[in-house]
């Protein structure tokens, strides 16, 4: 039982985040070249445990705040399943494992964007996530160091104008990640995220009108000068209905604050998603 509630910590759920770590490889055109595709999977799994201990370092620091939280309150540390001690001590491992194998396996450089994101996700924990518009930068930075260590465990580059769309879309997300943080606490929204008194619905509304049309204008713009393909304009329907769906689940339903919820509970979002990855590889190894 304990067993579960560790893991549960480390947020598995949350992973799919992760899966930004193959971009590089995926449009670069490597994707079957079984070395690099080994590297960028350890790459991944490093990933996932550096996400993992900041995860759970967050937790160490709102415990008291997730305790009011609707939701939170039943994460295994506020609601008591997992003590402070054994937090702690889950941290050293993933840190010292995540020290370890990216220099062992992969190479010193890694373990850099690593650092780096457990540095700035540090700074975010204790300082930079009550400060406005920031906050929400800093995460967006996080999905850009996904992208990179990709990059970098492989060898491989990636457009500049992919790296612009991961940008936007992240972005895109934290902004609705506050925005559903304010409907779903309301008047309590304060208590658990300071924060959030310095947003409103109307005021992320705005910040939404002018990001949601740039991912769309990136992405046709990438497209177009693709270096694979100008058949690439033909994905450009499914982030167009990607981003109209999102939309729709966050203002209908209130599940746009969570991306992996969207991908688990939204059956057409995640058809969308599939048959977007599938035109995608289709469309750069495959001759048409």
């Amino acid at each position: 039982m304990k067993f579960k509630a560790i893991i549960e910590l480390m947020r598995p759920k949350q992973w799919i985040k992760n899966s930004f770590v193959f971009a590089a490889i995926i449009f670069s055109g490597k994707f079957f070249n079984l070395e690099l595709l080994k590297l960028n999977i350890i790459a991944f799994i490093l990933f996932c445990l550096t996400s993992s201990c900041i995860y759970v370092l967050n937790d160490l620091v709102d415990i008291e705040k997730d305790k009011i939280h609707p939701e939170k309150r039943n994460r295994p540390l506020a609601s008591g399943r997992v003590s402070k001690r054994d937090a702690i001590v889950l941290d050293f491992i993933l840190l010292a494992t995540i020290f370890y194998c990216s220099i062992n396996f992969i190479n010193i450089n890694i373990l850099f964007v690593y650092l780096i994101y457990i540095v700035m996700n540090i700074l975010y924990s204790f300082k930079l996530k009550n400060i406005v518009i920031i906050d929400v930068m800093i995460i967006t930075l996080g999905f850009v160091l996904r992208v990179e260590s990709g990059s970098v465990a492989t060898g491989v580059t990636i457009s500049p104008w992919l790296i612009l769309c991961t940008t936007l879309l992240s972005l895109f997300l934290a902004l609705n990640k506050r925005k559903s943080e304010i409907v779903t606490l309301k008047e309590k929204s304060n208590k658990h995220r300071i924060i959030l008194e310095e947003y409103s619905i109307e005021l992320l509304d705005k910040m939404l009108g002018i990001v949601t049309p740039s991912i769309l204008m990136a992405y046709c713009l990438y497209t177009f000068s693709s270096i694979q393909s100008q058949k690439m304009m033909f994905t450009i329907p499914f982030v167009l209905y990607g981003i109209f769906r999102y939309q729709y689940l966050m203002d209908k339903k209130n599940i746009g604050g969570k991306p992996e919820d969207v991908f688990t509970k939204d059956m057409p979002f995640l058809i969308n998603i599939i048959l977007w990855i599938l035109l995608v590889m289709l469309i750069i190894y495959v001759e048409m």
